[in-house]
C-alpha cells in the first residue's frame, strides 16, 4: 500500500507532467517508521527530476505549525518545498470579520498579524485554547518562499455552514486591503477562484458519492459539526445537484461595474508585486512591520531593491489618522491609492509627496502604497 501511494505519485509527475503536487492533511498521515513516508516520497520525486531534468514541487498542507516538513532531510526534515500557511489566513479573518468561533478562538489578536509576517507561526510553541496542547516551532529563519497564503481557499470557505465568500462577510472597500495583505506580503500568494473580483455566489461542501451509507454518513457528520449554528438554518444537503449548482462562479465582473474595478485592482497589486524593485526578492529580513494594535492599521515597509515600497493597511471600519515609522527616512510618493474612483472606492484626497514622519489620513477599510524617492 506504502508503495502504491509512491508510484501514484510519481505517476502525475512522470507520465501527466503534473508540475507540482499539494499533499493534504499531512499531519494525519501516521508513520511510526524510521523512514515517514513524506521523506520517502521527497527522495523518489527528486530522483525523478534527475531523470527527467526538471524541477517537481510538493507542497504540504498541515496545521501543526512545524519547520521539519520543510526542513531539509540532512537537517532531519521531509525536505517538502513548501506548505500552506495558515495562521495568516486565520490573523486577517478574525481582524477584519469580527469572528472568534471554533478554532478562530485562538486568533483575532492585532499583535499576531504583525508576528505572522516577522515570525511566520503564529502558534511557536504556545498554548493553543482551542486544541489545548502546546503547539508550534519556529519558522523565523526559514525563508518566506516556503510559505503559501490566502485570505481565502477552498477549506476556509466550503468548510463553514452557508459556504460564505469574505464578500459577503465584509465591505467592498474591506476586500481591498485584505487583497494587499496577501498580494504584498513577502509569502507566496493564493487566490481563490473568483477572489480577484469579488464572487457573491457561495462555495458550499458538495460531493458526489455513490454509496448510499457514506453519503449518509456525510451528511450526518455536517448536521452534527454545525448544530451550534442552528439559528443561521440548516447547513446545505452535501449530495444534492443544487450545493453544486449553486457553488459556480457568476463571473459577473463583465456587467458589473464595482466589481470590474477590484479585479483591475487586483491587476494592479499583481504587477507591482512582479515589477516593483522593493518586491523582486521579498523576505521577512528585507521588511519592516509594525502594528498599531488599537487603531489596526499596519505598516509594511519592503526594503528589497531600491526604490523601497510602504505599505499602509486599514483594516478597521472607522477613518484612522497615523505617522510615518521614523525608520522612513526622506520624502515618499503615493502610487497607489485603494479608496480611489478608479477602484470603485468613494474618493482619496491623499498627499502625492509625503516626508518622513508626516501624518497620514487613512479612510476607513483601505491601503494606501507609498515609493521611496531616490
Amino acid at each position: 500500500m506504502r508503495n502504491f501511494f509512491l508510484q501514484n505519485a510519481l505517476m502525475w509527475l512522470r507520465d501527466f507532467h503534473v508540475d507540482a503536487l499539494r499533499l493534504d492533511a499531512v499531519h494525519a498521515i501516521y508513520d511510526t517508521g524510521a523512514k515517514h513516508f513524506l521523506q520517502e516520497l521527497r527522495e523518489q520525486v527528486s530522483q525523478l527530476e534527475e531523470q527527467e531534468g526538471r524541477p517537481y514541487l510538493l507542497i504540504a498542507e498541515s496545521d501543526q505549525s512545524d519547520v521539519r516538513l520543510i526542513n531539509s532531510i540532512e537537517k532531519g526534515g521531509y525536505g517538502i518545498d513548501a506548505q500552506w500557511f495558515d495562521d495568516y489566513h486565520h490573523a486577517i479573518h478574525t481582524l477584519v470579520t469580527g469572528e472568534t468561533e471554533g478554532y478562530f478562538e485562538d486568533y483575532g489578536k492585532p499583535e499576531q498579524l504583525q508576528k505572522a509576517l516577522e515570525h511566520t507561526f503564529v502558534y511557536n510553541g504556545l498554548y493553543s485554547e482551542h486544541r489545548k496542547k502546546t503547539l508550534g516551532t519556529d519558522a523565523t529563519g526559514v525563508p518566506a518562499k516556503r510559505f503559501v497564503i490566502g485570505s481565502q481557499n477552498h477549506d476556509q470557505v466550503g468548510n463553514r455552514m452557508l459556504g460564505e465568500r469574505l464578500t459577503e462577510l465584509v465591505s467592498f472597500e474591506m476586500l481591498k486591503p485584505v487583497a494587499g495583505l496577501v498580494l504584498l506580503s513577502p509569502y507566496v500568494p493564493m487566490l481563490f477562484m473568483g477572489e480577484e473580483y469579488g464572487e457573491k455566489n457561495p462555495f458550499l461542501y458538495f460531493v458526489s458519492h455513490t454509496d448510499k451509507d457514506l453519503v449518509e454518513a456525510v451528511r450526518k457528520g455536517r448536521k452534527e459539526e454545525f448544530a451550534y449554528f442552528a439559528s443561521k438554518g440548516e447547513a446545505p444537503d452535501p449530495q444534492s445537484e443544487d450545493t453544486f449548482n449553486r457553488s459556480k462562479l457568476q463571473r459577473s465582473y463583465t456587467s458589473d461595474e464595482q466589481q470590474n474595478k477590484l479585479r483591475e485592482f487586483y491587476k494592479e497589486l499583481i504587477r507591482l508585486r512582479k515589477t516593483a524593485p522593493a518586491l523582486a526578492k521579498p523576505d521577512k529580513p528585507n521588511m519592516q512591520v509594525k502594528m498599531e494594535d488599537e487603531q489596526l492599521v499596519l505598516h509594511m515597509i519592503h526594503h528589497g531593491q531600491n526604490p523601497s515600497l510602504y505599505c499602509l493597511f486599514n483594516i478597521s471600519n472607522q477613518p484612522q489618522t497615523i505617522n510615518l515609522l521614523a525608520a522612513a527616512k526622506g520624502s515618499w510618493k503615493t502610487v497607489l491609492h485603494s479608496a480611489d474612483q478608479k477602484w470603485g472606492g468613494p474618493g482619496a484626497d491623499a498627499q502625492e509627496i509625503l516626508q518622513e514622519g508626516a501624518t497620514v489620513n487613512l479612510p476607513a477599510a483601505s491601503m494606501i502604497i507609498h515609493e521611496h524617492q531616490i
